[in-house]
């Protein structure tokens, strides 16, 4: 008799996607009222978007992190909340789609404990980069021009996420 593999999204994954959702809903939290709203909301729809394996969801979730940290960037107009909330924000998109395409592709059971740490990493390294780049963008422009550097920072988001869909 032959057992029939579990799809569900990839442990480590998951709990790194969540953990990633929580330090952007927390990061959001810190700015107001409007970022902790749609920070928590963000939070809730990626936890139940990795626990029922929903792509769409993790997407709606993260994409409510994202709007989260941008708002909460607009009422602090410093990088020391925006840029942590945005690189978590990708992070828990990118680490939720990696969950759920282990669980379809290899099946909960199997041991991808390496290739989850593996592919957490990698993404990490290039989401701080690209932290890291939008940060020395608006150090060079802190001349004064917020709005100059906020845009920048956005184009490294967009930068981010291309790179990462890659």
């Amino acid at each position: 008799m032959t057992r029939e593999i579990d799809r569900s999204p990839a442990r480590l994954s998951s709990a790194l996607a969540v953990t990633a959702a929580g330090i952007a809903a927390g990061t959001s939290a810190l700015t107001g009222s409007a970022g902790l709203a749609a920070g928590a909301a963000g939070f809730l729809v990626v936890a139940l978007g990795v626990f029922w394996g929903s792509r769409r969801a993790v997407t709606l979730g993260s994409t409510a992190l994202l709007v989260a940290a941008l708002v909460g960037g607009l009422a602090l107009p410093t990088p020391y909340l925006l840029l942590p909330g945005v690189i978590a924000a990708v992070l828990a998109w990118d680490l939720g789609e990696q969950a759920i395409t282990v669980g379809d592709q290899l099946g909960r059971e199997t041991d991808t404990t390496q290739l989850e740490a593996t592919h957490a990493a990698g993404s990490t390294v290039v989401a701080v980069g690209a932290g890291g780049l939008g940060y020395g963008i608006y150090l060079v422009s802190a001349g004064g021009k917020p709005v100059t550097a906020l845009v920048f920072l956005l184009l490294a988001a967009v930068v981010l996420t291309s790179a990462l869909r890659n």
